[in-house]
């Protein structure tokens, strides 16, 4: 070989072979059965629940008449209706303030967790994962048994205790209603919520805090600026399923209507589908109501995605 090939050869270094197309494509070719399987099963309960919503079901579809069409004329009548803004503000409220709770005592508890002996830790993880893994149907019914007004527990130990409580109804005002609900719900959230920011905590290193320690730190400064920092994507996602759920939420509110409330004064938006659906046979409106709540969780969720996306950024 010549001096002149030589170089040309070392300046112009022969280039990896491409792989080949078909080799490019097998990945995507082995996703599209479960997308198309996922597609199936999320689109086509959505595109019927959107169709449905634009039409009209009365007395006539009940003996087999096909709906009509009326386009967005369920939109109109749910957007102007005074009582659905009124569920809306309260299911809204009653999510933020019990996930908001929620969240408070279950990253207490997982502090502790973090911060006691192994057999305490241990009974503590125990006795959180018996009352989370409880089915919902088995806890609303000793709850319902607790706060019963003719026989309940709750009404008992303050009668004994000299109070005015004999008869006394619970859930007959929408106040003390709601807030016997929020304490059900959190009882059942705090466990998911407590368990999930203990594995974030065991993601501290310890060496980082014992230097803190040393310098003077507080605990509560600790806290701030040194475990809320490393474990803030965790306490985000857990947040945001938490507003979810409890925007959703609908077994513990039903059940404590049907023992004993005001069905119009405590519903919240999935009960308040339940009774348009079931107790009314208004398809129509109830899918038109289901659609507004998944527009309202997808608008909460790109709330919080769209400040975690920041914080990354930063």
């Amino acid at each position: 070989m010549t001096t002149k090939n030589l170089v040309l050869a070392q300046a112009d270094p022969p280039r990896p072979a491409r792989p080949h197309k078909k080799g490019r494509l097998t990945p995507y070719v082995l996703v599209i059965p479960a997308c198309a399987i996922l597609i199936l099963a999320l689109g086509y309960p959505l595109v019927w629940q959107f169709t449905t919503s634009m039409q009209k079901f009365g007395l006539a579809q009940q003996f087999g008449q096909p709906p009509e069409f009326v386009w967005f004329d369920n939109y109109v009548t749910l957007f102007t209706d005074p009582y659905m803004w009124a569920v809306v503000a309260r299911s809204l409220a009653f999510c933020l303030i019990t996930a908001g709770v929620t969240m408070a005592i279950g990253t207490l508890m997982a502090l502790l967790m973090n911060a006691v002996h192994n057999a305490v830790r241990i009974t503590l993880q125990i006795s959180l994962l018996l009352a989370w893994a409880m089915p919902v149907v088995a806890a609303m019914t000793v709850w319902n048994w607790l706060i019963d007004w003719r026989r309940g527990v709750l009404n008992s130990v303050l009668s004994g205790m000299g109070l005015d409580f004999q008869n006394h109804n619970w859930l007959a005002n929408p106040l003390s209603f709601f807030l016997i609900a929020m304490v059900i719900v959190v009882w059942m959230s705090v466990p998911f919520v407590a368990f999930s920011i203990y594995a974030g905590l065991t993601q501290v290193s310890t060496e980082v805090l014992e230097a803190a320690q040393l310098d003077g730190a507080r605990l509560s400064q600790r806290l701030r600026f040194i475990i809320v920092p490393i474990i803030r994507p965790v306490l985000a996602i857990i947040l945001l399923l938490q507003v979810i759920w409890d925007l959703r939420v609908f077994t513990q509110i039903r059940l404590l209507q049907d023992a004993g409330s005001i069905a119009s004064e405590t519903n919240l938006l999935g009960t308040y589908i339940y009774q348009l659906g079931v107790g009314s046979s208004d398809f129509a409106m109830a899918s038109a109501v289901s659609i507004f709540v998944l527009v309202l969780t997808v608008a909460l969720s790109w709330f919080y995605v769209r400040s975690m996306l920041k914080e990354d950024e930063s």
